[in-house]
């Protein structure tokens, strides 16, 4: 079960691709900025997954506009990541999570996705500036989106 609200949020680096090439992504560093939005995904190239991310990139403004900097986690490669990115058309940065740590310390880890093995679960948090969680989800099946009108909610209460 995902980590609760009220709980401050795990810190973390991961690697994420940028046009410079490979580099770190921090919540840390993000949180500095804005209000953070994490959206945790099972699998790039994946047809749900696909459709989440790149209709939150054609959002991105109304998080911007809410003071918010949305972050895509999977244990893909960044290398992976950045492909899938290019392919699509997705602008968020995605944060490779291969080794798990982060997938584990929010507590949204799926096992054994359609037997490859396991994967993030379908996830989202919004984290105040603070550093709070102050709305978690954690979808019934990766098939599941999130509630994005929820997550909006929580944005505009900040």
């Amino acid at each position: 079960m995902a980590l609760p609200t009220g709980t401050k949020a795990p810190d973390f680096t991961l690697k994420t691709m940028t046009p410079d090439g490979l580099a770190d992504i921090s919540l840390s560093g993000s949180l500095t900025e804005s209000n953070v939005v994490l959206l945790f995904f099972p699998a790039a190239f994946t047809s749900v997954c696909t459709a989440e991310l790149c209709d939150v990139s054609g959002g991105l403004g109304k998080y911007a506009d809410l003071n918010a900097k949305v972050i895509g986690i999977s244990v893909d490669t960044p290398f992976a990541q950045d492909a899938w990115a290019k392919k699509e058309g997705i602008t968020i940065p995605l944060a490779s999570d291969l080794n798990k740590i982060v997938t584990i310390a929010y507590d949204v880890l799926f096992p054994n996705l359609a037997g490859v093995g396991d994967t993030s679960a379908r996830a989202a948090f919004v984290i105040s500036k603070a550093g709070e969680i102050v709305y978690s989800e954690q979808t019934p099946t990766p098939k599941d989106l999130p509630d994005f009108e929820k997550i909006e909610a929580a944005l505009k209460a900040l």
